[in-house]
């Protein structure tokens, strides 16, 4: 199972910017229980380490895509997309995987699936006996329908007044964080009804 899915900002790998990693976009598909901890638990103390989780697997995707870039030699102008309409291309993208021990952040291990794409950093955090091989190419059809519907990569893009758009392109092929095994014809079929539900 997927337990959460974000969308986060990649910084060039060669440049000494000392921004901060971002989180744009994060949905959580399942909630935490923490029995050993004696503290009260409420609403916003949830919420709190659920953002505090996601931002540190978003800081740990980041330092692996920027190690990644520096070790390929790749300049760091390839981050930048030449125009809004140009077509990105995934496969060449940078990506890898990672476990993270129990602890550190979540109470249990956890998988962690990743895609940089340009300034845009996407990730999957499953379970860690989840199959890779179809949390990776749910990842690149994710990204590759968001990138393509919302236009993530224009210079003018906000995702906040987009959050309905991602989440009914989750609901489709990510439903309740189930990783689904789609052929083609499926996906195409689907793409229709979203584009049908939520035109360009």
């Amino acid at each position: 199972m997927v337990h959460a899915f974000l969308i986060h900002t990649l910084r060039a790998p060669n440049t000494e910017d000392t921004g901060l990693c971002r989180v744009l976009y994060s949905c959580v598909f399942g909630a935490e229980k923490s029995p050993d901890d004696p503290r009260p638990h409420g609403a916003e103390r949830d919420r709190l380490l659920r953002k505090e989780q996601i931002l540190a697997v978003a800081r740990q995707v980041e330092s692996m895509c920027r190690l990644q870039q520096q070790a390929s030699g790749r300049p760091s102008m390839d981050l930048q997309p030449q125009s809004s309409d140009e077509q990105v291309p995934l496969h060449e993208a940078p990506r890898g995987a990672f476990r993270l021990a129990a602890g550190d952040p979540f109470q249990e291990p956890r998988t962690v699936v990743w895609l940089g794409v340009l300034s845009l950093g996407f990730a999957l955090v499953l379970d860690a006996h989840e199959n890779l091989l179809l949390a990776e190419g749910t990842l690149r059809l994710l990204a590759r329908l968001l990138l393509d519907h919302l236009r993530l990569l224009a210079p003018s893009t906000n995702l906040l007044l987009r959050a309905d758009r991602i989440e009914g392109i989750l609901t489709r092929f990510l439903p309740h964080g189930q990783l689904l095994f789609l052929n083609d014809q499926f996906v195409q079929g689907l793409e229709k009804e979203f584009s049908a539900a939520w035109p360009r």
